[in-house]
């Protein structure tokens, strides 16, 4: 028996290409392929394949909460992304997500990947998940790591205050903070240490 793979993919030439590569694996059979979580999601439900790609570019948190959503199906899931950042793996790995890997990943060890989570297992980059777990070398308070990372979605102050429960001047006080904890000149440029430290 082999596995049954659902692809996901938004970009149709992406989603026809990944497909074709699965489909050079023998123990591998595609078993439908869709252009949007939602449809992963109602697809899964129906079909219950044995692993879900999704593929995204890393800003679409909905991309963790549906791999999230067909994890609890039975279904083994894996994101398929441009850049794994400390903050994607903090989530998906929290999520219950199967595993994360980048687009650069050789197809034998993508191949390897498929078969370990439809086994069972998780499959993330050993370093990284730790790293991310545990944000050892980031001089940053949870709090104010947090409003980085709302900060780095594009959120206003007023923003990120109604959704932390702070007050804007809190929220004002903590990106301060973190501009002088990391060396920054700015928000922006505290915003550029952090994703070139791979925190976000």
């Amino acid at each position: 028996m082999g596995i049954d793979v659902l692809v996901s993919d938004d970009l149709h030439l992406s989603r026809l290409s990944l497909a074709a590569l699965l489909e050079q694996h023998e123990g591998i059979q595609v078993v439908g392929s869709v252009d949007s979580n939602v449809d992963a999601l109602e697809f899964a439900e129906l079909y219950k394949p044995d692993v879900v790609i999704i593929s995204f570019e890393g800003e679409d948190s909905d991309a963790i909460a549906s791999s999230d959503k067909i994890a609890a199906l039975g279904c083994g899931s894996i994101l398929l992304t441009t850049a794994v950042t400390r903050s994607l793996v903090r989530q998906a790995f929290a999520a219950g997500t199967g595993g994360m890997v980048e687009r650069s990943m050789p197809p034998r060890q993508f191949f390897e990947a498929i078969r370990r989570v439809h086994q069972g297992e998780r499959v993330f980059d050993t370093e990284l998940t730790v790293a991310a777990l545990s944000n050892s070398d980031c001089p940053l308070s949870k709090r104010e790591f947090s409003v980085l990372e709302h900060f780095s979605r594009g959120d206003t102050v007023v923003e990120i205050a109604a959704q932390m429960h702070l007050s804007q001047g809190t929220v004002r006080n903590y990106l301060t903070s973190m501009v002088a904890k990391l060396g920054a000149r700015s928000r922006i440029d505290a915003l550029r240490i952090a994703r070139d430290s791979r925190w976000i």
